[in-house]
């Protein structure tokens, strides 16, 4: 009998099991578009209410991967690494996170995605860097990798073609949250860079996609779990995002912060916790150290004797970017015309933060996305945002805000002092709050 599209979503939505024949069909005709878009949204809807175990979500990860071009890496006599976060607000760590490990001998070919909603997205920050090709020819970005050791670009058409059109579709019909889904568009990217060793940054709390840290978890292990069965090295870290992760959120000021955090200029302290825990990840399951204890300590001493700094500097190089870059940003990164301290309305600690409301009001400035064809103005932004625990008042701002005129520094500062509670503040959760193995523990 010949692949019906009809029998498959039949299947799937009175509750059966789809066979790994079944799916790979399913999805080479989402690639080859013979599935229309009503049957590709009646399929996403049926998986949303029926979900996908786990040999299922295997075989649909694996053949959305085989539904385009896989990387070979194996001229490179290093282990291929790469680290996926699941977003926040000042979220900047692969800016860091991807030129310390290619400096502690990894290769990262970081294939990185743009903002959408209250989270940035790391390509958007790199175009923040004049000249910088964050979508660059396939050869640009091999070459980077080898002479550099690391890259980050964005996706290209021919990589998971099929995730591209499910994911336009998913992002339409009220399906995105299926974490079935979600695993599958993540690790089919993922698994067709070519990895060798994957790290997942599974975010909870205000500013996170997931805000309930049992759904984190849940989606750790289904990301764990999935990508180990397809054969692919992954531990994940469930880290907090019940405050901004960096002191600055906004994409050339996130440049800016990083490139501070990687000279040594300032580091925020649970940026740092959660780039050293990232870092030491990778590099144990790509076989570079032995332990945790020994690789955090060889990634902090590559961020404190310059490797790293030196090694963003060439990457942005190798891309377009100004060669002096770390070493004079504040000559090439954009800055906004108006910037202005957000005052508390009363003195005291901040109790709590409504860290959605923060990455909001950058996109209200102009630095995010509401719609895939938003343009983004990159020199705008928050900086100095205070958190949990900080005292404000007179001489501490919330923040400030760095804007295009006063009157959208205004309806900035109006949000921030919403998003801000003053008061007594709780127990502060930690940023690592937990990780996930091959084996769940």
């Amino acid at each position: 009998m010949s692949f019906l599209p009809q029998e498959v979503i039949r299947r799937k939505r009175d509750g059966g099991r789809l066979s790994d024949g079944e799916i790979r069909s399913f999805v080479a005709g989402i690639a080859d578009g013979s599935i229309g878009e009503g049957q590709v949204a009646a399929f996403a809807m049926a998986v949303f209410f029926r979900d996908l175990d786990m040999a299922e979500r295997v075989a649909l990860t694996g053949a959305m991967r085989d539904s385009g071009s896989i990387l070979d890496w194996s001229h490179l006599d290093r282990p291929i690494l790469d680290k996926h976060s699941t977003g926040g607000v000042g979220d900047n760590v692969s800016l860091m996170l991807a030129p310390l490990v290619a400096a502690c001998g990894g290769a990262v070919p970081m294939i990185a995605g743009r903002g959408l909603g209250h989270t940035g997205g790391t390509l958007d920050k790199l175009d923040s860097i004049p000249g910088y090709r964050s979508q660059p020819s396939l050869e640009v970005f091999r070459r980077a990798v080898a002479e550099v050791g690391c890259a980050i670009v964005g996706q290209t058409a021919d990589l998971a073609p099929a995730d591209g059109r499910l994911y336009g579709i998913r992002d339409v019909t009220a399906t995105v949250e299926s974490i079935a889904l979600i695993t599958a568009s993540i690790l089919s990217k993922k698994l067709a860079a070519g990895l060798d060793a994957l790290v997942l940054d599974v975010k909870s709390g205000s500013g996170a996609f997931m805000e309930e840290e049992a759904d984190a978890r849940r989606l750790a292990e289904s990301l764990v779990t999935v990508a180990n069965g397809a054969g692919l090295r992954t531990s994940a870290l469930l880290t907090d995002m019940h405050e901004p992760l960096a002191s600055a959120a906004g994409n050339a000021l996130e440049v800016l912060n990083a490139i501070r955090f990687l000279t040594g200029t300032a580091r925020d302290p649970r940026l740092e916790q959660v780039v050293l825990a990232l870092a030491a990840e990778m590099l144990v399951l790509g076989g570079l150290s032995e332990d945790q204890g020994r690789a955090e300590q060889a990634a902090k001493a590559a961020l404190d004797d310059g490797r790293a700094a030196e090694t963003f500097a060439r990457m942005a190089a190798a891309l377009g970017g100004p060669r002096d870059l770390v070493s004079r940003p504040e000559r090439h990164l954009a800055a906004a015309p108006v910037q202005r301290a957000v005052l508390p309305d009363a003195a005291g600690e901040i109790a709590a933060i409504d860290t959605r409301a923060v990455g909001l009001a950058v996109v209200a400035l102009g630095g995010g996305r509401l719609r895939a064809e938003d343009r983004i103005d990159h020199a705008v932004g928050l900086s100095g945002l205070a958190g949990l625990g900080d005292d404000v008042g007179p001489e501490r701002p919330l923040c400030i805000v760095h804007s295009r005129d006063e009157a959208s520094a205004e309806r900035a500062a109006r949000t921030l002092r919403v998003a801000y509670a003053i008061g007594e503040p709780g127990e502060r959760r930690p940023v690592i709050l937990g990780r996930l193995g091959a084996e769940g523990n």
